[in-house]
């Protein structure tokens, strides 16, 4: 894969392939043993410009969600299925935050158990209020 040229005004700390490698490797492993893995960008030492560069190099999938809760967060897929991008920010929309998530789902899209049991005993007593009318 030939990587997109990109003008770096900065000079490079020369961390980027290797992260770009090892985002390739937790991809390899998702798709042979189904292994997740999370790599937080803001614990990197990266130049000025690097993140930038690194999420044009991943790019934009087709999927891309965004939630409002205590500020908003977005969840983007790169163009390499089972690579997003998520990145959190607080209420005044500075940024947090910002994750490498290779995973088949965000964990920040699945539903938690805490928040499934409380929508099951609401449906039970929707569906026994309803019966009883």
């Amino acid at each position: 894969m030939t990587m997109p040229a990109i003008e770096m005004p900065f000079p490079e700390t020369g961390n980027l392939e290797p992260l770009l490698h090892e985002i390739l490797h937790a991809l390899d492993e998702l798709v042979s043993q189904g292994t997740e893995r999370i790599i937080d960008l803001r614990a990197l030492p990266l130049a000025p410009g690097e993140e930038q560069r690194l999420l044009q190099i991943l790019g934009t999938g087709e999927v891309n969600a965004s939630l409002d809760a205590l500020g908003k967060s977005s969840i983007q897929e790169s163009r390499f299925s089972g690579v997003w991008i998520t990145t959190h920010c607080n209420s005044k929309g500075e940024i947090m935050g910002r994750y490498i998530e290779i995973t088949r789902l965000p964990q920040l899209l699945a539903a938690q158990p805490e928040d499934m049991a409380q929508g099951l005993k609401a449906l039970r007593q929707f569906i026994a209020a309803g019966s009883e009318s």
